[in-house]
Order: structure tokens, then sequence, then C-alpha cells
């Protein structure tokens, strides 16, 4: 069993998170892997508050509560996979939690490759996509400069 770094661990998680349910689901399908695992927590869906910062920077207030999904497994060797989801979706977490579990073994190339590559190229269309939205709505406003001086 391999030890990820705990940044790479944040950054495959927030990426499974993130993901569209059917896009994961059908990525985590073409793997072809199933391990067995038990539960440690199963799939339960319960409130969290969500905390927002006023422009970004300013002091922390409670913005409201949103459903989320979570879960825990260990599979057979030992290692424990979590998932934090939006949403009351069971399978999202599920599978999930298991690339989480996977990522931390030697199938993490393969679960890399197979799930994490194409969610990342997934989220950077969708981004550019935003980009491009926005910037069709930007307004350049300028200064004319009047031939007189005052």
């Amino acid at each position: 069993m391999m030890q990820p770094q705990q940044t790479d661990r944040s950054a495959w998680m927030s990426a499974l998170a993130k993901a569209p349910a059917p896009e994961l689901v059908a990525l985590w399908g073409s793997l072809g892997i199933a391990p067995e695992f038990d539960w440690l927590r199963p799939p339960e869906a319960g409130a969290v508050m969500v905390r927002g910062r006023a422009g970004g920077t300013g002091g922390a207030f409670n913005l409201g509560e949103t459903t989320v999904t979570r879960c825990a497994l260990q599979l057979a060797d030992g290692t424990v996979g979590h998932a934090y989801v939006a949403g009351h979706d069971r399978e999202k977490a599920r599978i999930a939690a298991l690339c989480d579990a996977l990522m931390q073994t030697d199938a993490a190339p393969r679960v890399r490759a197979g799930v994490l590559v194409p969610l990342a190229g997934t989220a950077r269309a969708a981004a550019m996509a935003r980009a491009g939205r926005a910037a069709a709505t930007r307004v350049d406003f300028f200064t004319l400069v009047r031939g007189e001086d005052g």
C-alpha cells in the first residue's frame, strides 16, 4: 500500500466530489474493477452548514445548509476510502469512496488514467465554456479625450 501526499488526496477527492454523477458512474464502469470491501459507514445523507465570506476575504458567515451524502469503506487489504458528495446520490458516494481507497494502493495509476484524468478534462472544458460565456458579456469602458484643455 502506498502513502499518498495530502495535497494529492485533497485534489482527487475534490475532483470526485465535483464530478457529474453520470460521468463518474460511466468512467468507473469502464474500469472493470470490482474490489471487495466492507462498509465502515454506509452511504447516508445529511445536512451540513455552508459558510461564506463577503468578497471572498471578509468575515465568515453561515450561508445556509446543503444536503451531503457521506460514506466510508475498507478494502480487503485494509485501505480505507472516504467520500462526501453534494446531494442524495448514494451510488456516486460509493464510487468516490472506492476511488479514494484505490488511489492509495497499487491500482492508483489505473484509476488516475481511467477516472481522474477524464474528469479533469471535463472540468477544464466546463471552466473554459463558463469563461467564454462570461467574456461575451464583458463591457470595456474607455474615456474619450476631448480636444480642449479646460
